[in-house]
C-alpha cells in the first residue's frame, strides 16, 4: 500500500480492478438482450440496441468515475479521464462476449430469438462465473462460492424477468 492506495492483482477483464464495470455492463447487456428477445425485428437491431445501450451506461460511468476521481483525489481532469477510461473499460468490453454469441448463433443459422435466449443465457453464465470467482478470491470454502454463483446468476435471472415483465 503506498499513499492510501491499495494494490490489487488483476485477472481475465479485469475482476479485481474494475470489476464492478464488468458486473455492470453484463447486467446492462442481460437487460437489453431480454427486453429484444420479443422486440427486435433483426439480429441489427438488436445488435445495435446492445451497443448503444452499453454506450449509454459507459458513458455515464465514465463520467462519474472521472468526475469521482477528481473530487475525492484531486486529479486534474485529464488526469481523472485517463484514470476513468481504464476503470471504466470493461463496462463497454463485456458486451463483445453476449454479441459474439448473439450474431455467431445467428450465422449459424439459429432464429434470432434462439440467438438472443442464447445470448441471454450465456450472460446470466457469465455473471454466475464472476460471482463464483469474486468468492474464491474471498476465501469462500465451494458451498460458499456456488452460494455466490447462484446469486449472480439469480441477478441476471431477476433482471431478465423484470425486463420481459414491464415490456
Amino acid at each position: 500500500m503506498t499513499r492510501g492506495r491499495v494494490h490489487h492483482r488483476t485477472g481475465p477483464f479485469r475482476l479485481v480492478l474494475g470489476g464492478e464495470g464488468a458486473i455492470t455492463g453484463t447486467v446492462v447487456c442481460a437487460a437489453v438482450i431480454a427486453y429484444g428477445v420479443g422486440h427486435a425485428q433483426t439480429t441489427a437491431h438488436l445488435s445495435l440496441a446492445i451497443a448503444a445501450t452499453v454506450t449509454v451506461y459507459w458513458i455515464a460511468h465514465l463520467h462519474a468515475v472521472t468526475i469521482g476521481s477528481a473530487l475525492t483525489h484531486g486529479h486534474h481532469p485529464s488526469q481523472a479521464l485517463r484514470h476513468a477510461l481504464v476503470e471504466t473499460a470493461p463496462v463497454a468490453l463485456v458486451s463483445i462476449v453476449p454479441l459474439a454469441i448473439l450474431l455467431v448463433t445467428r450465422l449459424a443459422g439459429a432464429k434470432l430469438s434462439t440467438s438472443a435466449w442464447t445470448a441471454l443465457i450465456a450472460t446470466i453464465g457469465l455473471l454466475a462465473v464472476y460471482s463464483y470467482v469474486a468468492g474464491a478470491r474471498g476465501g469462500l470454502d465451494l458451498g460458499g462460492r456456488i452460494a455466490s454463483a447462484a446469486v449472480g446468476a439469480g441477478v441476471g435471472i431477476l433482471v431478465a424477468l423484470l425486463k420481459l415483465a414491464l415490456h
